[in-house]
């Protein structure tokens, strides 16, 4: 990574979620971890017997306003092996266990913790390690005063592969250069807006890919303009263009 340029993630107070966002949120949270309990004494059963190594897997993320946090999932991959800190569903590290759970979003339950603490919202751009926010451009810099997310809008929407080639691979490059812009992009259409109905339906439409249902990507061209598409993938009108929101939550 040294032949990248980098500097450290400036903290401020950020952009907190609004009251009632943050009521879902300790809602959401709640209910969740209750009515989940025992699928999560599951899964970490589950993880600690497949292979060696914790069940619950720690790790340091950029919060709101670039302030640390310790995140929490379900581990996926073995221990004692490096490398690059963004993974596919392809990924050699993962385990055969961490597939499954990574294909269904399981190992993600966890960071209900998080959200219950204040440190994440159910609706956000995804919190980012710190050794790939160092390398983040100034025009994408912004999405660090946010909240990070549970789910989000790029999280459903958005698609490596309509930044990458067929068979291309991610490597840092290819991460800080493409893919990040357009999931920047992607974000920015709910957090220009981030109003109840579209937190729930975000929600929703997250409810609807982990079951299997294709939702309708969004794409972002050449100039940075993020245009919606159908299933078939037509394209339609642009939404809206890559400029920084307004501090509204």
């Amino acid at each position: 990574m040294s032949e990248f340029a980098s500097r450290p993630v400036d903290t401020s107070d950020g952009v907190s979620p609004s009251t009632a966002r943050r009521v879902l949120d300790v809602v959401g949270a709640v209910a969740g971890l209750l009515l989940l309990s025992v699928p999560l004494l599951g899964i970490y059963l589950l993880v600690r017997l497949s292979s060696p190594g914790p069940g619950v897997f720690r790790q340091t993320r950029v919060g709101q306003g670039g302030r640390p946090f310790t995140m929490y999932k379900f581990r996926t991959m073995r221990q004692g092996v490096g490398g690059l800190t963004v993974t596919a569903n392809c990924d050699p590290r993962l385990t055969r266990t961490g597939k499954i759970l990574r294909r269904w979003s399981l190992d993600e339950l966890p960071q209900l913790v998080n959200v219950l603490r204040g440190q994440m919202t159910l609706v956000g751009p995804r919190p980012e390690t710190y050794d790939l926010a160092v390398h983040y451009d100034g025009r994408c810099r912004w999405i660090f005063d946010h909240r990070p997310g549970l789910t989000g809008v790029s999280e459903v929407r958005f698609r490596d592969f309509d930044v990458l080639g067929p068979g291309e691979e991610v490597d840092l490059a290819g991460y800080i250069d493409r893919i990040v812009p357009a999931r920047v992009a992607v974000d920015a259409v709910y957090l220009r807006d981030p109003s109840m109905r579209a937190t729930l339906g975000a929600l929703w439409d997250t409810v609807r890919h982990i079951l299997g249902f294709t939702i309708p990507p969004l794409r972002v061209d050449a100039a940075g303009a993020v245009h919606q598409t159908t299933v078939e993938g037509a394209r339609e009108q642009p939404v809206r263009t890559a400029e920084e929101p307004g501090s509204a939550a």
